[in-house]
């Protein structure tokens, strides 16, 4: 039997701008034009049929209900393996059954799709289940945006998409791995300088250690399911270990706060922790916890392996250990004692000392508010002024090139393409959100919720008004834009190692990503509140 649709659950469905019981839009006919065309031809004499073949037809989406069942099939699973927003995929589904006039139904799980084609003939129902992982592509992800839209507007024939879309993925990566891996080097290396306060030493050896775990994510976590189980693990371990033993080096040349948050930026889960919060202001309760709960773990395990890195290293060097508390009983500006306190001399007074009632027992804080090295932490590393150049934090006009470059490279590591109209776009959206970040510290101290949620409002507002005006896709143009509020958010919140404990990273993030939520959706709100609605299609946060 097949399932109806109550009317509660429809006006709950997030319905997509695009979908036909919003634009109007219908099929001007749903029979398969090439089948229509060659019996139609076959009854015509010579003159008719030569005529008849140089009319030019403007009905491209004329096909049979196979092909529309498999061009949704199709979309399915390549929004799933390109990264598309996961709260936006249903409505996109929906949108592109409606306008087919295909009876469907979908359910988005994590990593699933349940899509059940309806018979009203036949009072049957058909059910497929669509399984499909995969990274972000934007360059595929636009390419499938711009098919769905073309058979949302019925400008294309869904035999054709579905063509498209299997080329699209069957296609090959876009960049080779070795590539990806100088993409992951560049990155740390700019990342570090940028939001942990790393010196010109700091940034290599975190980008080396970037390249190094990108070569085992894309070579042997890959290819092997036993070691992808504890890749997070040994990764976080060996790059903590290292900057532990770095950092440990007398002349203090080295930081572990920006050499160890710098180099595993690459595997945060700040895109999943971000979709699983837009799910869970879309109502998605059930994806959007199990996303969120996954991405906790993952977190914790990072935390974990931090730890574990550091503390084995200090377990091999005791003289570091000894040293580490040391530095840090010296930055400390205040002490806590607990005992009795007893007067040795014969002061006078009214005290309880000196009236002769006895000691005093308890605890006694002593603070220092004139410690030297306090002033000398920047960002959690020791840069002393009397440090040479390479050793202390880059200056502000460095920020002019650094952020720019960055922002490139990251959309090129996400798989945009060098040579494409939306890259020049994603980076300067990307330099606004990072603008709106910096200066929205200077006002708002502590507050690493609120001062993402500027920046998000900042990139929401820029790539919704240029999908809206310039008939671009936001989602992809905002990306960029939108990942560079993690790493930032982090820094103000302590950095990435958050002392090697995974709950304080997991909280930091949370508390980030939440900000970025509420400033996309206010942002979005914001920009389709006013004119008429535009009739390209929404794809965005």
């Amino acid at each position: 039997m097949r399932r109806q649709r109550t009317d509660n659950s429809q006006n709950s469905q997030l319905l997509d701008p695009d979908d036909p019981t919003i634009t109007g839009v219908r099929k001007k006919c749903l029979d398969d034009y090439d089948d229509e065309k060659r019996n139609a031809l076959k009854q015509m004499d010579y003159r008719r049929r030569r005529k008849e073949k140089q009319k030019v037809r403007i009905e491209f989406n004329v096909t049979s209900i196979i092909h529309r069942h498999n061009f949704l099939l199709k979309l399915a699973k390549a929004l799933m393996s390109f990264g598309a927003p996961s709260h936006r995929i249903e409505s996109q589904l929906l949108a592109a059954a409606r306008i087919l006039e295909v009876d469907a139904e979908f359910i988005h799980l994590p990593s699933v799709i349940i899509c059940s084609f309806g018979d009203n003939d036949t009072m049957t129902s058909e059910t497929h289940f669509i399984k499909s992982g995969g990274g972000l592509s934007l360059g595929s992800l636009h390419k499938v945006h711009l098919i769905y839209r073309s058979v949302v507007h019925d400008e294309v024939s869904a035999r054709k998409a579905t063509e498209q879309l299997d080329d699209l993925l069957s296609a090959k990566p876009l960049y080779s791995w070795w590539f990806r891996c100088i993409l992951s080097f560049w990155l740390s290396m700019l990342i570090c300088p940028l939001a942990f306060g790393g010196s010109f030493i700091d940034m290599w050896i975190a980008g080396a250690g970037a390249a190094v775990l990108c070569f085992l994510q894309l070579n042997v976590a890959a290819k092997s399911a036993m070691y992808a189980n504890v890749f997070e693990i040994t990764t976080a371990m060996l790059v903590s270990f290292t900057a532990r033993g770095l950092s440990s080096i007398r002349s203090q040349i080295f930081c572990y706060t920006a050499v160890s948050s710098s180099a595993i930026i690459g595997i945060l889960p700040g895109y999943l922790i971000l979709s699983s919060s837009l799910e869970l202001a879309s109502k998605n309760i059930v994806c959007g916890s199990v996303k969120m709960v996954y991405a906790l773990i993952y977190t914790l395990f990072l935390g974990f392996g931090l730890q574990i890195g550091s503390d084995l290293y200090l377990l091999f060097d005791p003289t570091a250990r000894h040293h580490l508390t040391t530095l840090a009983a010296d930055i400390s500006t205040s002490a806590t004692i607990i005992g009795t306190f007893a007067a040795d001399n014969s002061t006078s007074g009214n005290s309880s000392l000196s009236s002769g009632l006895g000691p005093v027992y308890g605890t006694f804080t002593f603070t220092n508010n004139t410690n030297v090295m306090q002033a000398d932490i920047i960002n959690g590393c020791y840069r002393p002024k009397h440090f040479a150049w390479y050793l202390q934090p880059f200056p502000f006009w460095t920020e002019f090139v650094i952020v720019p470059l960055f922002s490139i490279l990251s959309s090129l590591a996400n798989l945009q393409p060098w040579r494409s109209r939306q890259l020049p776009v994603m980076v300067v959206i990307s330099c606004a959100s990072y603008a709106s970040n910096k200066f929205a510290n200077h006002y708002i101290f502590n507050r690493s919720d609120i001062v993402s949620a500027i920046g998000a409002f900042t990139v929401g507002l820029l790539g919704n008004a240029y999908s809206r005006k310039m008939g671009g896709t936001a989602f992809t143009s905002m990306v960029t834009g939108v990942l560079f509020l993690v790493p930032s958010g982090l820094s103000q919140a302590g950095g990435v190692t958050a002392d090697g404990s995974g709950v304080d990273i997991g909280s930091a993030m949370i508390a980030v990503t939440i900000g970025i939520t509420v400033g996309l959706f206010m942002s979005q709100a914001l920009v389709y509140m006013f004119g008429s609605r535009k009739n390209a299609a929404v794809f965005s946060f």
